[in-house]
């Protein structure tokens, strides 16, 4: 058995298996991430949330997915068929391949690469695709100055968040997430985490990802109260459910993001306790638990204020830690803790 799977054939049946344990993890996760939001943002507004469906309502999000999967799926008159039907699929399948290069564990990665972090990026400066195509599709108005407002957005904060980035490739020399997170492993703990010098970055990267994701306060390609839906006024039944679950599968990658990072990703916040995969799942949870009660509390802002603070506030400050980071990592500033080359070679 063992010689069979070092076959090519072997080979490949062990990246498919990867590839749906992914894929299932993602998926299923993406059920309870709808019913949490839901529930966070009504026990906000003292309300009770989905709990009819299921066992307090954790049915809910498969009742609803079935819902949109039997529609009838309506395409305008004048749209683009073609276009239409492949905008929302290619933010989907897009949103989903993203998480090749995300590491659980130690090891435990579908791959391995080197260059994880401009993937990530390659992927993610794809995903405006099928907002612009969707809206452009359409044939409308409104969908269509959702798609212009959500391409402005997404390019505006992909500058922050590369430039956030770069900051934790200068302290540990490597692109691989894998080596980040162990350039964390310092035997501090959770004060050995990359927060904690990279600490007005944290701030910054969350707000920049609330904005890349399109989640409020952040909204504006969606917002009702100006384009009723925005790029998805004309989406219904599964083109809609696709674009739905692109945008929350976007924010868990975030949330993953923001754990491997900053706050060590697999690795334990108290020295003698085992590192782990519950740990990374659990710190994704936690900060998709902030994303919610964001949504749940702060009021939209207007779209210039938006680029504003991209442009006038979040580029130059990133810029200037690049800076910063660079000749604190070159110098040995602060004992070092900004030059963690040895891990990442």
């Amino acid at each position: 058995m063992a010689e069979f799977f070092s076959t090519p054939v072997g080979i490949a049946i062990i990246i498919l298996a990867q590839v749906l344990a992914i894929v299932a993890f993602v998926m299923i996760s993406l059920l309870f991430l709808v019913y949490g939001d839901r529930k966070i943002w009504a026990a906000v507004q003292m309300r009770r949330g989905p709990n009819v469906v299921g066992v307090y309502g954790l049915l809910q999000s498969v009742a609803d997915a079935l819902k949109y999967v039997v529609k009838e799926v309506v395409i305008p008159a004048g749209a683009d068929r073609t276009v239409f039907m492949l905008a929302p699929l290619i933010s989907f399948v897009l949103s989903l391949i993203a998480w090749a290069v995300i590491p659980f564990n130690d090891g435990w990665v579908l791959s391995d690469i080197n260059v994880a972090i401009l993937y990530i990026f390659a992927i993610s400066s794809l995903e405006v695709y099928g907002v612009i195509m969707g809206g452009w599709a359409s044939n409308s108005k409104y969908p269509f100055l959702g798609a212009l407002r959500s391409a402005a957005q997404m390019i505006s904060y992909e500058v922050s968040l590369g430039l956030i980035i770069i900051g934790i490739i200068i302290s540990t020399g490597s692109m691989n997430f894998g080596d980040i997170v162990r350039a964390q492993d310092t035997g501090y703990g959770f004060f050995g985490w990359y927060w904690l010098p990279h600490f007005p970055m944290v701030f910054l990267f969350f707000i920049s990802a609330l904005a890349e994701t399109n989640r409020p306060p952040f909204d504006l390609p969606e917002a009702e109260s100006e384009l009723v839906a925005g790029y998805q006024v004309e989406y219904s039944a599964t083109p809609f459910l696709l674009y739905m679950a692109g945008e929350y599968i976007a924010i868990f990658l975030m949330c993953a993001l923001v754990a491997l990072l900053f706050f060590g990703g697999w690795l334990s916040p108290i020295p003698g306790l085992p590192d782990g995969v519950l740990w990374m799942v659990g710190k994704m949870a936690f900060f998709f638990f902030i994303f919610a009660m964001v949504k749940a509390i702060t009021p939209r802002y207007r779209y210039d204020q938006l680029m504003r603070i991209g442009w006038k506030v979040f580029l130059p400050f990133s810029l200037f830690w690049v800076v910063f980071v660079s000749f604190a990592a070159k110098f040995g500033w602060f004992w070092g803790i900004f030059a963690r080359w040895t891990v990442g070679g």
